[in-house]
């Protein structure tokens, strides 16, 4: 384990000596929780709220499936965010499967999309074709990421007092 850290500086690491987080973590999250992220871009925006949503999400229901999507998406930033030593059990049991989530998110994405497209008719197949492309490079690349494979290995545990 200790050649997997050969690429890396003392700047790549946090202050409980674990390698910090994979960019390509919120690269997925940013993608997944798109919905989430519109939402709130819209209700802070004063002088429209909803000019934004509409003309992302056209249809009520196209924002609906984002928002159904991106629930597990939710569940993975909740994990990151409680990621410290004193973390409770169940924490470090679902953090080496943080990246477990994040496939199971995108694909259920996807199958949201696929939905959308040939059984709603919200969408149009291009759109989708988009999407899968998208949603396949993500995958490619969690996969291919030693960084975060490092990461899903690693938890911060308390370090000794200097």
């Amino acid at each position: 384990m200790t050649n997997a850290y050969k690429h890396y500086s003392i700047e790549d690491f946090d202050h409980f000596d674990c390698l910090k987080l994979s960019k390509l973590f919120y690269l997925v999250l940013l993608f997944v929780l798109r919905g989430y992220i519109i939402w709130l871009i819209s209700v802070t925006n004063m002088r429209d709220r909803v000019g934004l949503m509409e003309w992302i999400y056209p249809q009520t229901d196209l924002f609906i499936l984002s928002l159904v999507s991106g629930a597990l998406g939710l569940f993975v930033v909740l994990i990151i965010s409680l990621r410290r030593p004193d973390a409770a059990p169940w924490v470090q049991k679902c953090w080496p499967y943080c990246r477990v989530f994040l496939l199971v998110a995108l694909l259920f994405d996807l199958f949201v999309n696929v939905v959308a497209v040939l059984y709603l008719q919200l969408l149009p197949i291009a759109w989708l074709i988009g999407q899968a492309i998208i949603v396949i490079a993500l995958i490619a690349l969690c996969f291919a990421s030693e960084r975060m494979k490092i990461n899903l290995v690693e938890f911060p545990q308390k370090l000794p007092e200097k």
